[in-house]
Order: C-alpha cells, then structure tokens, then sequence
C-alpha cells in the first residue's frame, strides 16, 4: 500500500487504516489513490471474510484536505463526471467501493468524521462510533454538495427530512446521536476492537452465504447508477464558482458570507 492507508489480513480479516494522523486522515490525492488500491487488493483477495476499516490517530477521517481542494490538486484537470470505476468517479469509488466488496465491511468510527469521511463511512456494511465521536455532513460549509456516494448511500439509512437538514446546515452532531438517527448501527467505546470481534465473528459463518446476503441487501439500493451521476453533475455546477470560493473564503477568514444571487 502506499504510505496513506495500511492493509493487514490475517484469518480471513482485513484490517485496513488510514494512516495519515499528523492530518487526522484528511482525504488528499495520495489518500484517494490509496483507499481505492485498498478496495482494488481487497476485491479478489483470496480467503477473505470480513473488513475493518479505522483511522489511525486522533480521528477516522476530517474529510477534504482544504489546502489540497485550494491549489487544485484533488481535483485539478479531473472530469468529476467521467465514470472511473463502473457507475462511480475516483471521488465516490473511495465510498461506494466499500459498498461493492463483496464482504461485509465494518467502519470503526471515533474522533470525528467529517464531509468525506463521513461519506467514507457510510460505504461501510456496518458502522461502530465511540459515543463522543463528531460527525457532520459538512460539504455545504464549504459551497459544495456531498457527491462522495454519500446520498446514495444515506438515503436507505436516514428519514429523508432528517437527511435534508444535516446536508443544508452542515450540523455537527455526536456519534450517539448517529445512532438514534440511523447513520451509525452502534455505539462503542473502543470501535475498533469492537468491529475486529465482530468481523471474526462474520469471519466464522458460511462465506459463500455471507456474500450471498450482501449480494442480496445491495440488490435493493434502487437507482444508485443515476444517483451517482446527478451527484457528479450538481457538484460540477457549483464548484468554482464565486459563491463557492466566497463559502471557502468565509470560513478560512472566519467572517460571514456574502454570496451573489
């Protein structure tokens, strides 16, 4: 792997880490580049049976390095409508990805989880937070919508109403919170030991039935090929405009926006 994410598989489990803690994960090119080689190892990796996805540090994933985002070099030249990876870009393959494994994964959560990594989150089968963990759908602080894959998979998670105000607001709430609302399944003060236990568990069932399950539950994720591409294309339509440096600026500057009609 290269030096953003470590991979571990030992007895059919795949331990895998972001493993930028100086940046508390912040998504940059070379984290992408490592997330989606992780997911790549991981979908033909022979005896596999579950994933852990964690972070290492003092949080699973802060989201967008903004620096990055500000000079262009997560994005620069990229055609964010370009089907990279079947129905996903690169941005939404590091959510989605996890998705289309076809092993359980399980996201173990703490520290905070903000816009992409919140996203990143959701593409796990099964999500364990400590309590105190801060998670925030936080695209829209910034003039962005969420296009990671994030709709697409919150939307068989969460009451729709409940979904638009997090995503208009950008409101930070706790990792219990996630729990009552339906983003997170549940709460544990050590996530990652948490989800490892739970992944031998899985590890120790009829691996052909367990994948069979999933191929099952993913069936059922309606539209998602459409949702994929509206999201790339409503983000295409509002990144780098003036009203979104404006939102960027704003909060760089601590000051409050001024936006054109």
């Amino acid at each position: 792997m290269n030096e953003r994410v470590s991979l571990i598989l030992d007895a059919g489990v795949a331990d895998v880490r972001l493993t930028r803690a100086d940046k508390m994960n912040a998504l940059d090119p070379a984290m992408f580049a490592g997330i989606i080689e992780a997911i790549d190892r991981l979908r033909d990796a022979p005896g596999l049976r579950a994933v852990v996805l964690s972070g290492e540090g003092r949080a699973f994933c802060a989201g967008l390095d903004m620096m990055s985002m500000a000079s262009g070099g997560a994005s620069a030249g990229l055609d964010i409508s370009a089907r990279t990876h079947e129905i996903a870009n690169d941005f939404q393959q590091v959510a989605w990805g996890w998705r289309e494994l076809p092993v359980p994964v399980i996201a173990a959560v703490h520290g905070i989880a903000f816009g992409g990594g919140f996203q990143i989150m959701a593409g796990a089968d099964i999500r364990l937070v400590r309590p105190d963990a801060r998670l925030s759908i936080m695209e829209m602080k910034w003039g962005l919508v969420p296009d990671m894959g994030g709709i697409a998979l919150w939307r068989t998670l969460v009451r729709d109403d409940v979904l638009r105000e997090l995503t208009y607001t950008a409101r930070e709430f706790s990792g219990e919170e996630a729990v009552r609302l339906g983003f997170a399944t549940r709460t544990a003060e050590d996530p990652h030991a948490a989800a490892m236990t739970l992944a031998r568990e899985i590890a120790g069932k009829h691996p052909q039935a367990i994948r069979a399950a999933k191929r099952l539950y993913n069936a059922y994720s309606h539209d998602a090929e459409a949702l994929l591409m509206a999201e790339s294309v409503e983000q295409a339509g509002v990144i780098r405009t003036p009203n979104q440096i404006e939102a960027v600026r704003a909060n760089m500057e601590k000051r409050a926006p001024v936006f054109g009609d």
